[in-house]
């Protein structure tokens, strides 16, 4: 595309992203940085998916990255999980404080093994 044909669309692309903005928030939310450009927005949602903890592979194919090219652009917005992932790991070491639940008694509830469905009526 030739560069005024270029800026000619980013010039209507920008109008016309401006006048939605102006619809559909509130003034202090057009004032906010949050979706300036679509751009923006695109960047929210895959950095919230992944402080979701939504799996990076996930996320990639969402945004339509590479997990390697996600993790190199948006590993920076990853935060506050370091405390979740140490309890997971430690969990499955086997190290965590939880207590294990007791075992279920049938003769208790009546079930002939614990973890089965209940018959059907």
């Amino acid at each position: 595309m030739a560069d005024d044909a270029r800026s000619a669309a980013l010039d209507s692309v920008s109008t016309v992203w401006r006048k939605a903005r102006e619809r559909a928030l509130t003034p202090a939310q057009q004032r906010s940085p949050l979706g300036r450009r679509p751009y923006d927005l695109r960047h929210a949602a895959v950095s919230t998916w992944l402080n979701a903890d939504v799996p990076a592979p996930q996320v990639a194919e969402w945004a339509g990255h590479s997990v390697h090219v996600l993790l190199k652009v948006y590993a920076k917005c990853i935060d506050g999980q370091d405390t979740a992932a140490r309890r997971r790991i430690e969990s499955a070491l086997g190290l965590d404080d939880t207590p294990e639940p007791p075992p279920v008694d049938s003769a208790k509830t009546g079930d002939d093994q614990a973890g089965d469905p209940p018959p059907a009526a």
